[in-house]
């Protein structure tokens, strides 16, 4: 992940070099190198993403200085390598910020695991309901984690709420996809990690974005210091609202769209959003030649 942008931008190389002397160990041979298993552990998988997601980014500037950017948004841990972007956080701070909360994540996943699923075409509002009924039967915590795009909604929480919420959407006419992860995140059974990383986000220091950020929580830009302080905590136990900070983006004006980052999951999001749209992701030096 990653490794490509370094042999053909130093901005690159740089940027990776510069998590691993922030964290202390070579995080640039895990995600060149993995294993698989060690760089998918949320405490190393999200430090690592930002960290290939920013230099992404710096690799786009070198090479396209002159390309303007009208308004931002990342969907959950994404939402670090934005404000990133958009000035209001250091990268050294990003790093450390997201490992915090990959550990803490972790540690709360540990006390109360979890699983998500994907539910296909319902209707958000159908879904959402769905999980309130199943939290009532089951007596265990299932919610939506994730408006993804129309059609496209996750749900996180207990073993028990998720298999009742699943049940239903499947007896619904839904198609349910079981997610492979151990940790139910933006639920409320991340609750345990909210205090500490809290007191890492009051002890970060933030200016307000240069650059409009729209915030997961609320789907709108985060304006002031203290508001997005508030997005990054609260986003921890809740809703990613990807269909609507779309959508608040192109009520904007906005008519392209650029993912920067490892991988394509967004650029297809927004295509079902807004088919419309212009779209494009940059994780490769051919992607930073054509955009």
């Amino acid at each position: 992940m990653g490794l490509a942008l370094t042999q053909h931008y130093a901005v690159a190389q740089e940027t990776f070099a510069e998590a691993d002397a922030i964290l202390g160990f070579p995080l640039t041979r895990l995600c060149f190198e993995g294993p698989a298993d060690v760089l998918t552990a949320t405490r190393n998988a999200q430090p690592a993403i930002l960290t290939a997601s920013i230099a992404a980014l710096r690799a786009l500037q070198a090479a396209r200085p002159d390309l303007p950017a009208a308004i931002m948004a990342g969907h959950s841990l994404g939402e670090y390598s934005a404000l990133a972007a958009a000035g209001s956080l250091a990268f050294a701070d990003a790093v450390r910020l997201t490992r915090a909360r990959g550990e803490l994540m972790a540690s709360a996943g540990e006390q109360h695991p979890g699983s998500m699923a994907a539910i296909l075409r319902l209707e958000d509002a159908q879904v959402a309901a769905l999980c309130a009924q199943a939290a009532a039967e089951s007596g265990d915590v299932v919610q939506v984690a994730n408006y993804n795009s129309p059609g496209q909604v996750v749900i996180s929480g207990g073993p028990a709420g998720v298999a009742a919420a699943t049940a239903l959407a499947k007896a619904a006419g839904g198609r349910v996809m079981p997610l492979a992860v151990s940790i139910a995140a933006h639920s409320a059974l991340m609750l345990p990690a909210v205090e500490a990383f809290a007191a890492r986000v009051a002890a970060t220091p933030f200016t307000a974005p240069r650059i409009p950020v729209i915030g997961n929580v609320q789907a709108r830009p985060l304006a002031t210091v203290e508001e997005l302080r508030a997005e990054l905590v609260a986003q921890l136990t809740s809703s990613v609202r990807w269909t609507a900070s779309i959508a608040a983006m192109i009520e904007a004006g906005v008519t392209r769209f650029v993912e920067i980052g490892p991988g394509a999951v967004l650029t297809g999001l927004v295509k079902r959003i807004a088919p419309n749209v212009e779209t494009a992701n940059v994780a490769t030096p051919e992607d930073v030649a054509k955009a």
